[in-house]
């Protein structure tokens, strides 16, 4: 199951299935693997590019929204792939989620977002512990994670309405586009906003601006709950008094 193609009885059903022990190691594994990707292929882009910077962008743009197609289909059924607390708080606002399942499922988000840059720095040979001297400030920016997220929950909430089985690669080509069109190169992830605070390589951002980047992301994430709940809620056709039809919205 891709994310957000649930309501509530969909995960009653599959914690039936699912323990909640696997969902929770899911979310922290398929973020740490995310993390692995987006710091990894960072890096090497980085080494590789001969000082070109588009070019180590390029490499890390594709690399990441090709490692979210692969990761959403891979954990989707087990916990929903949300790998993002921003998508966990659209469930939690649709009421499609219990706060305490969400709270944890957020934990396991950054747990696993931290440990996936750990891990990259160690492929790299890289120092694990490290903090970022990259600042990302500024309102550009902030409005850019504003509207990346607001995009990204449009997607997702999008594509489960009209084309379910795709959204893994929507998301994936959705953060690919984002990566170029957005001057912050979409982070779009509060887990991964702080986890990257935490590594001083290509994909970094400094502690100073995670703050503001995560407040636009959840702010993009509330407005596209509320704005692509009305857009896509679905209308029925009724018989007016004199027997013509009318819209009339459910």
């Amino acid at each position: 199951m891709t994310p957000l193609e649930e309501t509530a009885p969909d995960i009653e059903a599959r914690s039936s299935t699912f323990s909640l022990a696997k969902q929770l190691v899911a979310e922290g594994l398929g973020t740490a693997m995310l993390l692995a990707v987006v710091v990894g292929s960072g890096i090497m882009g980085d080494r590789l590019c001969g000082g070109n910077i588009a070019v180590a962008l390029l490499g890390n743009t594709i690399s990441t929204g090709a490692a979210l197609v692969v990761l959403i289909t891979i954990f989707g059924s087990i916990s929903g792939a949300h790998f993002n607390p921003a998508v966990t708080l659209a469930f939690l606002v649709r009421g499609e989620i219990r706060a305490k399942l969400a709270f944890l499922f957020v934990g396991a988000q950054v747990i696993g977002a931290v440990l996936g840059v750990y891990i990259a720095h160690a492929m790299f040979g890289e120092h694990i512990l490290q903090v970022s001297t990259k600042v990302r400030d500024g309102a550009p920016q902030m409005f850019s994670e504003f509207v990346a997220t607001f995009g990204l929950l449009g997607t997702i909430l999008g594509c489960v309405q009209f084309k379910a089985n795709f959204t893994p690669n929507a998301v994936g080509l959705y953060i690919t586009s984002a990566y170029w069109f957005t001057a912050s190169t979409s982070f779009a992830n509060p887990a991964v906003t702080v986890a990257r605070s935490l590594s001083n390589t290509f994909a970094g951002i400094a502690p100073s601006s995670v703050l503001g980047f995560v407040t636009a992301q959840i702010m993009g994430a509330i407005a596209a709950v509320g704005v692509f709940g009305w857009l896509l809620r679905t209308e029925r056709k009724s018989a007016g008094p004199n027997g013509s039809s009318h819209p009339n919205v459910r």
